[in-house]
C-alpha cells in the first residue's frame, strides 16, 4: 500500500491512547508556536528532546495533530474583510456544488450547523465588492435558498483548537 493510501486508513478507537497531562502540555505549546525544536519543546514541558519527538510522532500518527500551518494575518495579505455567512439550503446542505466553493481561497471554513441555518461559512476577502461577488457565486449554486452575512468589525480572539480542558466548566453546579 502506498504511503498516500495509508493516510486514508482509519485507526480503531482502541489503537489510540487517551491524552495525558504531558500530551496536553505539548499540544498547548505547539498551538502557540509550532516552529519550536524538539529540544526547546522538551525544555518547556519537562521532557528530553527524544521523548518529545516520540510523543509528537504518536500524536501525528493518531490524528491529534492534523497538520502544521502558518497562520496568516488577513490584513497583511490584503484580505481585511472577515465575514460569516449562514447559508440556507434545500435538503441537508452538503452537496458537490456547495463543496466546490472550497476551491475559492477566500473560503476558510464550512460547517454543517443546527438551528436556523444549514451551513456556516467563514470567509476572508479583499473588499465588500469581493464579498458581494462571492455571495453572487453562492446564490448561483444549486440548492442555495438564502444567506445571512455577518461582517466582523474587529477580532478579539482567533485561534485553533486548544488542548487544555477547563475543569470548572465540567464541574458547574447547573449541570448536575
Amino acid at each position: 500500500m502506498a504511503v498516500k493510501d495509508q493516510d486514508m486508513v482509519r485507526k480503531k478507537a482502541d489503537d489510540t491512547r487517551p491524552l495525558d497531562r504531558i500530551d496536553r502540555k505539548i499540544l498547548g505549546v505547539l498551538a502557540q508556536d509550532a516552529t519550536l525544536s524538539f529540544a526547546d519543546l522538551g525544555t518547556r514541558v519537562g521532557l528530553s528532546a527524544p521523548a518529545v519527538h516520540e510523543r509528537v510522532k504518536r500524536l501525528k500518527a493518531d490524528g491529534v495533530i492534523k497538520r502544521t500551518v502558518a497562520i496568516l494575518d488577513g490584513a497583511a495579505i490584503s484580505k481585511p474583510l472577515l465575514a460569516f455567512v449562514h447559508v440556507d439550503t434545500t435538503g441537508w446542505g452538503k452537496t458537490k456544488a456547495l463543496m466546490a466553493l472550497t476551491d475559492f481561497p477566500e473560503v476558510e471554513e464550512i460547517h454543517s450547523a443546527t438551528g436556523d441555518t444549514c451551513l456556516i461559512m467563514k470567509v476572508r476577502v479583499t473588499s465588500s465588492v469581493a464579498l458581494e461577488g462571492l455571495l453572487a457565486r453562492l446564490y448561483d449554486t444549486e440548492g442555495v435558498r438564502g444567506t445571512r452575512t455577518y461582517v466582523a468589525l474587529s477580532t478579539h480572539l482567533e485561534r485553533s483548537p486548544q488542548a487544555e480542558v477547563s475543569a470548572i466548566l465540567e464541574d458547574a453546579p447547573h449541570i448536575r
